[in-house]
């Protein structure tokens, strides 16, 4: 939910919109929209943007401590600006970049300078009361944030693990081998392997495999420690990780699910209701009405693809693990007897009533209705 920032009546703001790039900062300067003051400083100089501030206050007429409210788009620089802006007291708003409405036209012009104009004229509309202008990100706190750092770091190892794994299966297939599981001695073992007509290994072959598996042992070594730090978390039953522990006792909730449900959604984000929940993973359906003609699209995708993806992955195990369940009975009955493609369909429709169920079970305590927890210990 958008949060309208409180305005105080007749009182003078200067709005400032970035547009962000790696090497640049395009800034859009302005009162209410009039009068506009483009400036482009180099991505990151703090010290520019603090006499930038000073100066279009002098230039605009504004006393020297003159509200200032500032947005920009989430993206690669992420919440360390916000946290910068904030601290100096100026009122920040980190927008969602794919909420924020564009031309429909096949052709339109776009620049950065068009973007951050474009986005100072949003933010005068936002700040004085339209909250339909776009979506604000809710920016973690710093603890929150680094939280987040393990399990999506594991998640890259597992994908480094895979990718060095078949390029070795596929350098081999090159030449006919086929090896069995590659373990830690594949050095050795490859000293003793046969092409097709009983030859060794070509030698800038053998020394790519040799390197490629040198990485790949690196990677396992990496991601076994991680698990372990993770695991030795829980067990240490942690403030921040209490949520996490909550999910693993039901039933078909590992760690590895229950971890990423904890530190990317329930640890620090409140909802009011369902329908926040469900619209801040893209589990919302999206209405298409026009006139006489009226259908479904299909879910927004509009929130955490993280999350959505587990959720999905989730659902299907929780039919497994936890068969006597309301919400499984409800699948069963539904989409059970239909073809593959309406059991595609209802896992989505599973998925956010579970992560509903799963919602109201780390923050009221109410157990999924008929759902089995793990015994103790």
């Amino acid at each position: 939910m958008t949060q309208v920032i409180p305005t105080e009546e007749n009182s003078a703001v200067l709005f400032v919109a970035f547009e962000l790039s790696a090497s640049s900062w395009k800034l859009a300067v302005g009162i209410g929209g009039k009068r506009v003051r483009e400036v482009k400083l180099e991505a990151g100089d703090l010290e520019g943007l603090a006499e930038e501030l000073v100066a279009a206050k002098k230039r605009f007429g504004l006393a020297e401590d003159a509200q200032v409210v500032s947005c920009y788009e989430a993206g690669r620089d992420g919440f360390w600006l916000h946290r910068y802006l904030t601290g100096l007291g100026i009122r920040n708003v980190v927008v969602d970049s794919s909420s924020i409405e564009v031309d429909r036209r096949a052709r339109r012009a776009k620049t950065d300078r068009l973007d951050a104009r474009r986005l100072l004229g949003m933010l005068a509309r936002y700040y004085g009361g339209d909250e339909d202008v776009w979506s604000v990100v809710r920016v973690p706190t710093v603890g929150d944030e680094d939280r987040r750092r393990a399990h999506r770091e594991i998640e890259r190892l597992k994908s480094e693990k895979t990718g060095h794994t078949n390029r070795i299966r596929g350098l081999l297939s090159l030449h006919g081998v086929r090896l069995g599981a590659i373990t830690d001695s594949l050095a050795a073992l490859l000293d003793s392997t046969r092409l097709y007509d009983g030859s060794a290994l070509p030698a800038e072959l053998r020394a790519e495999l040799v390197r490629e598996h040198e990485r790949l042992v690196l990677v396992r070594r990496q991601l076994r420690e991680m698990e372990q730090t993770r695991l030795a978390r829980v067990k240490e039953q942690a403030p921040c990780d209490g949520k996490v522990s909550s999910l693993m006792k039901l039933k078909g909730v590992g760690i590895n699910c229950a971890w990423v449900l904890g530190h990317e959604l329930f640890g620090w984000r409140k909802f009011q209701n369902r329908r926040q929940i469900a619209g801040c993973v893209g589990l919302t359906p999206t209405p298409f009405q026009s006139g006489d003609s009226s259908r479904d699209q299909g879910i927004s995708k509009s929130g955490n693809p993280r999350v959505r993806t587990l959720l999905i992955e989730i659902a299907w195990g929780w039919l497994r693990w936890q068969p006597a369940t309301a919400l499984s009975k409800w699948f069963m009955t539904k989409f059970g007897a239909g073809p593959g493609r309406m059991r595609r369909i209802g896992i989505v429709a599973l998925a956010r009533r579970l992560l509903i169920a799963l919602w109201r079970f780390v923050e009221q305590g109410i157990v999924p209705e008929g759902a089995v927890l793990k015994a103790e210990g």
